[in-house]
């Protein structure tokens, strides 16, 4: 910025330099003649002093504040022109359908094993491969242990059971139907080692005590291989089973069976008719027995719900009666989703007839006295209702929990057989005879399954159970609540293995002595035993597709538990084998 200067600074320094010029003019000397010099003296007393006078100086500040306005316009434009690749027409192939590929499959398989107590094990498979006109196979087992136990009294007995079965099956595939049978034969041998530990004299050998039991089955059927609902499903059986367990202890049994089934204006009607002739040995009872079944129904499903309305009739013949009985039972069902795949909501309201089958009874109970085994009743269970929720776990699994309640007529229970004549037992306690009654029962059940990682997977199952009885104080040998949980690990179908634990709760037994003499009950014991747990280990190691190893542990608790009264189990048991793919 330039410095300002006031117009009086230039007018007083005109006059100096004015003043300067007439001076320097007056004294200077004439050319063309001499003057005299006259001299003169001057004395300023005021000489001139410049100044400046004040004057109030504006700022001006530069605004700050951007008025101009920039407004950027993009104009731009398309211009399009046609494409035009470069291509060559080349022949398609004919395209073919071929079906994923299939595993390989063996025509059989050889199991064995060996284990403590002096335990084999052996099992063979034989089948055919895959084929469109049928399948044919043959199977067959052993199983057989020989183990002396030691009993409250401090004896050991021998204790020591085998288990034989054999299966031939075959079926045979027509257009629209399939006609399948099987000829079966079983074999299980057991000593009735457990008895009354009161007694003190008693050391019996191997063969009194031993109790077989053959049963031999054929059983041929023919069914409809249909899928659509709108044609007639049918399926039409007849099956023998000859059971025997002594000289002239034995029975027969004949049944008949027919079912179809037919969707009618978006109802399916079915009907189930079934027909079972039964005629023990003479020395057990000259006269014999039938059960005839009829069971209709109409039921219909949906995505999203299901109903049945059904019912069930039976006429029971047994052969200690003179005349037959006839039941009625309902079969409704109900069911809906409440959020679909993980929660649905079912409801039952059934009945059902029981067969006690020698066969059957066995399987439960090995241990019976003699003929006993042939004059069961069969068991009637008027009413059953059932409701619970059940879907998917989110984990690959499911689960379910309901609550069950059923009334029962002779339901069976088994009580120790003691038989007194004159203070000598003539039977031990060793052998069961059955007791029936008339029961309520409530049973809580819960059960789940799923999947833990890539190679754990676990399911678990739980039940309580409460009985109201009528002339009994306890369901004998039933306990109050029973559970089991178990494991599996595969790692990549090389190693597989599993753990086991079961806990039963507990139970109550009742042994009964009789007289001899007189038939009277002299008197009866009531035993509790405890709860228990059970942990089991496999494991199995696949050397190759065709050969692996076994490994088995049970009862790895080393527990001392008893299946029946008087009757201690075996404690740790290991087995260990081989398998081989044939």
């Amino acid at each position: 910025m330039k410095k300002y200067i006031s117009p009086m600074y230039y007018k007083g320094k005109t006059i100096i330099i004015f003043s300067f010029l007439f001076i320097l003019f007056i004294n200077r000397p004439a050319y063309c003649q001499e003057e005299p010099v006259i001299k003169r003296e001057i004395t300023l007393y005021n000489p001139f002093k410049p100044s400046l006078p004040d004057v109030i100086k504006k700022s001006l500040l530069p605004d700050m504040t951007d008025t101009a306005k920039i407004r950027t316009e993009v104009k731009y434009d398309i211009k399009t022109r046609p494409f035009s690749p470069e291509y060559t027409i080349s022949p398609l192939k004919a395209a073919t359908m071929t079906p994923d590929p299939l595993s390989k499959l063996y025509n059989g398989y050889v199991k064995l094993g060996i284990g403590n107590y002096l335990t084999p094990l052996a099992e063979v498979s034989i089948t055919n491969l895959r084929s469109k006109s049928g399948t044919a196979g043959f199977y067959a087992n052993h199983f057989s242990t020989n183990a002396n136990i030691r009993l409250e009294n401090n004896k050991k007995i021998f204790a020591g059971y085998m288990d034989n079965n054999a299966s031939l099956y075959g079926r045979k595939f027509l257009r629209e139907s399939v006609i399948a049978g099987n000829l079966d034969f079983r074999q299980k041998t057991r000593h009735a080692y457990g008895y009354n530990p009161a007694i003190e004299d008693y050391d019996p050998s191997k063969k009194d005590i031993r109790l077989n039991y053959y049963e031999a089955i054929a059983a041929i059927e023919i069914a409809s291989m249909k899928n659509d609902s709108s044609d007639l499903l049918y399926n039409i059986g007849a099956g023998y089973n000859f059971f025997h367990s002594g000289t002239d202890l034995y029975s027969h049994l004949l049944d008949v069976s027919a079912s179809a089934g037919k969707e009618l204006k978006g109802f399916f009607a079915s009907s189930n008719l079934k027909f079972e002739y039964y005629k023990p040995s003479g020395l057990v009872s000259p006269a014999h027995g039938y059960l005839f079944t009829l069971s209709p129904s109409v039921s219909k499903k949906t995505t999203d719900w299901i109903v049945k309305l059904g019912a069930a009739f039976y006429v029971d013949k047994f052969i200690e009666d003179d005349k037959a009985k006839f039941h009625i039972s309902p079969d409704l069902k109900f069911g809906f989703n409440i959020i679909p795949v993980y929660l649905d909501f079912f409801t039952e309201i059934t009945g059902k007839l029981e067969r006690n089958r020698p066969g059957n009874i066995v399987l439960e109970n090995p241990f019976l006295v003699f003929d006993e085994i042939y004059r069961i009743r069969n068991t009637y269970f008027p009413i059953i209702v059932k409701a619970g929720l059940t879907g998917e776990t989110g984990i690959e699994g499911m689960y379910r929990l309901s609550a069950s309640y059923f009334t029962a007529d002779n339901y069976i229970m088994f009580a120790n057989y003691c038989l007194v004549q004159n203070s000598i037992n003539i039977f031990k306690g060793n052998y069961f005879e059955p007791l029936e009654d008339d029961v309520e029962i409530l049973n809580l059940k819960g059960e789940t399954s799923g999947r833990i990682d890539n190679h754990f997977t676990f399911s678990a199952e739980a039940n309580y159970y409460k009985y109201t009885l009528t002339e009994n104080d306890y369901a004998w040998g039933k306990p109050d609540w029973d559970a089991k949980f178990i494991i599996n690990y595969n790692l990549r179908e090389k190693i597989i293995a599993q753990i086991g634990l079961k806990a039963t709760g507990a139970r109550h037994f009742e042994a009964v002595f009789h007289n001899m003499l007189l038939p009277e009950i002299i008197a009866s014991t009531d035993n509790k035993i405890p709860a228990h747990l059970n942990f089991n280990f496999a494991a199995e190691y696949r050397y190759t597709r065709i050969l692996s190893f076994w490994l088995k542990f049970n009862n790895i608790s080393f527990s001392r538990y008893y299946e029946w009264n008087w009757y201690p189990s075996l404690r740790f048991i290991c087995l260990a084998g081989f398998t081989y793919n044939l």
